[in-house]
């Protein structure tokens, strides 16, 4: 096999399905827009030590430690010309790196501290996700975002933020989401919110098996009906490895196996947090051997200091993968994306798999 280069993976079609807008704003914008907002909690001013901050103060071994560094990048974007701002940022940064169809997920409940209220932090973010298509499309690449609602696990406003999904979702929201600590905040929680997604028939994933183990993982399927599962990176402790290195599913791990329940696997943060004790030895190998519905995700670009081509290359390196492989990721995410089936099935034909096969007759 041909050993992969990142350059080549840059030139990849990508589909990325857990990545979260304050997670990835460039850190440049993050001082510009201190500035702007008269925002004075930053540890360092400058851009480039930012940078360098962030990813120190993620890269703890602790998903508490690294949701504290959100206060700055939420901090900042609290009017509608800053959320406008990186959402646009976004979009182009994704389009730059061979992203062709994006889900990014943001918590409206997050960015109402100066005023604003919860529709006008939706339309500014859309908005913005509108102009960074258009700039990307000048720029000679082809992006689609969908964008998640994100609830916080660790609120009330659950069921506002799933009447937003639903009342957006013609207008580019293509799914809800909960997201925070994990360890005393079942998704159960937040059932009122789950039953009436269901009843309006629309999608959405749940953060479960990151810091959290298998209680959450059967708690967001089973009791909540979670189309998805972000992270679910602990489902690998329902498999177990005998002495002659086979596998053996326990009944969690064969439903999500045969229900093909999507995860969003994000492994550099991963490892940041703790789930997983580094890239060679993240589950992500097994559970692709498995035939699981395996997808790769940033999570958070900035705090993680990575992009797709980053977190491809990583698990080619670790794992021995090729193009075939990676077409195989590429896929499993577009077909669990939450926009219409026809238009995944499109992406798939007339983008993802014409892409990988130029790439792989031009080695």
């Amino acid at each position: 096999m041909v050993e992969l280069t990142i350059e080549d993976i840059r030139r990849a079609p990508k589909v990325l399905l857990h990545d979260h807008l304050d997670g990835g704003v460039r850190p440049e914008t993050v001082a510009e827009l201190a500035d702007e907002t008269g925002y004075t909690g930053l540890p360092v001013a400058d851009a480039d030590g930012l940078g360098r901050w962030f990813r120190a103060a993620a890269d703890s071994g602790s998903l508490d430690r690294y949701l504290e560094t959100f206060a700055h990048t939420v901090g900042v974007t609290q009017t509608a010309g800053a959320l406008h701002r990186v959402a646009r940022e976004c979009a182009e940064d994704l389009a730059a790196d061979g992203v062709v169809y994006a889900e990014v997920r943001f918590a409206p409940e997050l960015h109402v501290e100066r005023g604003l209220d919860l529709h006008e932090v939706v339309e500014a973010v859309l908005a913005g996700f509108v102009e960074g298509q258009r700039r990307a499309a000048e720029s000679g690449y082809s992006i689609r975002i969908g964008t998640l609602l994100t609830a916080m696990r660790t609120a009330a406003r659950s069921r506002r933020i799933a009447e937003l999904v639903v009342q957006y979702r013609d207008r580019g929201v293509v799914g809800f989401d909960i997201a925070g600590r994990e360890a005393g905040y079942p998704p159960t929680r937040h059932l009122d919110a789950f039953e009436y997604l269901r009843r309006e028939n629309a999608h959405f994933t749940i953060h479960a098996g990151e810091a959290f183990g298998l209680p959450s993982i059967w708690e967001a399927i089973q009791w909540c009906g979670a189309d998805r599962l972000g992270h679910g990176v602990r489902i690998v402790d329902d498999i177990r490895i005998d002495s002659e290195g086979v596998a053996h599913l326990g009944p969690l791990a064969a439903y999500v196996r045969d229900r093909r329940i999507p995860l969003e696997l994000c492994p550099t943060s991963n490892v940041m947090t703790g789930a997983a004790p580094s890239i060679a030895e993240h589950p992500i190998g097994l559970l692709a051997a498995l035939r699981f519905r395996v997808t790769l995700n940033t999570d958070n670009r900035l705090m993680s200091d990575t992009t797709m081509s980053q977190e491809m290359d990583q698990v080619c390196r670790a794992f021995g993968w090729g193009w075939e492989d990676l077409r195989w990721l590429t896929v499993n995410a577009m077909k669990s994306a939450f926009i219409p089936f026809d238009e995944r099935l499109a992406l798939i034909d007339e983008v993802i798999k014409p892409g990988y096969t130029r790439l792989m007759t031009d080695r």
